[in-house]
């Protein structure tokens, strides 16, 4: 098995930036977008850290509810958001992330909250979204079925399949991997991702082409995981074709900057690093 070396996948991303109202006059939001997804007829965005009113440290986008925030600034920072992206019709919904391979079907804007790591969609006026701070986030469209779906790939999820098992479930209704467009977005770089022995161990004993995956051993039993190409190799499994799998070009860890990153900012303290968030639904 052969897997493509890391940056072989076109990368069709463009940063944008707007200026939206804010109580002090205005303030520019910052977000990524990939271009196949919004030709297709689906808003899309990856978030930035910046332009924001949390202090995380400060003037930070932070788009999770979670207790390092509060409720308030985080609404400010979800209109701000939306407002960026003129979807200011549109409701959030996102997850109750588990670190688990759980896909939830979002029929309603009331089914905000759920247990779950990945979420899918046909509803209007709706974008789901992830959140992420080093994992990778994971946004798939088919135009044909108007089905959108986003994936919250941890080291935990992409050992579980997560991507596979989502692909798979939505298959059942109607998706077609050869059709439909994947985009992947700012995560942990394999220069920077780096893992333990515990989670090795997982890997080789999950995945034959584990070599593939993981590189830079040390004396110490660490390693580093290249947790962009596995899930490539999970959607080129379910029948993507290599050509609608785009790979965004950034590491949450070298552009800390611009992306919040619990490896490089938490200190094992998850509620000291903002989240972003990755969005889609239909235009």
């Amino acid at each position: 098995m052969e897997i493509e070396p890391e940056g072989s996948f076109e990368a069709p991303f463009e940063m944008r930036s707007r200026e939206v109202d804010a109580a002090s006059g205005k303030a520019v939001i910052s977000y990524l977008i990939c271009e196949p997804l919004e030709s297709a007829g689906f808003i899309n965005a990856f978030s930035t850290r910046t332009g924001g009113v949390s202090s995380l440290p400060s003037d930070s986008l932070n788009l999770s509810l979670f207790k390092g925030d509060t409720k308030e600034n985080v609404q400010e920072n979800r209109r701000r958001f939306l407002q960026a992206l003129g979807a200011e019709r549109h409701a959030i919904v996102t997850a109750h992330q588990t670190h688990s391979t759980k896909l939830c079907r979002i029929d309603s804007a009331g089914q905000d909250g759920l247990d779950c790591d990945a979420l899918s969609t046909r509803l209007s006026h709706t974008l789901i979204g992830v959140q992420t701070a080093d994992c990778l986030p994971i946004l798939i469209a088919d135009p044909k079925t108007k089905t959108a779906a986003a994936i919250h790939a941890g080291w935990r999820g992409t050992a579980g399949r997560i991507t596979e098992r989502a692909v798979a479930s939505l298959m059942q209704s109607g998706l077609d991997p050869r059709n439909s467009i994947a985009a992947l977005g700012p995560c942990a770089c394999i220069d920077c991702y780096e893992i333990g022995s515990h989670v090795i161990d997982l890997y080789k004993k999950e995945f034959g082409y584990w070599r593939y995956l993981l590189s830079k051993f040390t004396d110490d039993g660490k390693a580093h995981l290249d947790i962009q190409s596995a899930n490539i190799q999970q959607l080129e499994f379910c029948g993507f074709d290599e050509d609608r799998i785009h790979v965004a070009p950034h590491c949450t860890m070298h552009n800390n900057d611009l992306f919040f990153s619990y490896r490089r900012e938490g200190n094992g303290q998850p509620s000291k690093v903002g989240r972003l968030l990755s969005v889609i639904g239909k235009s």
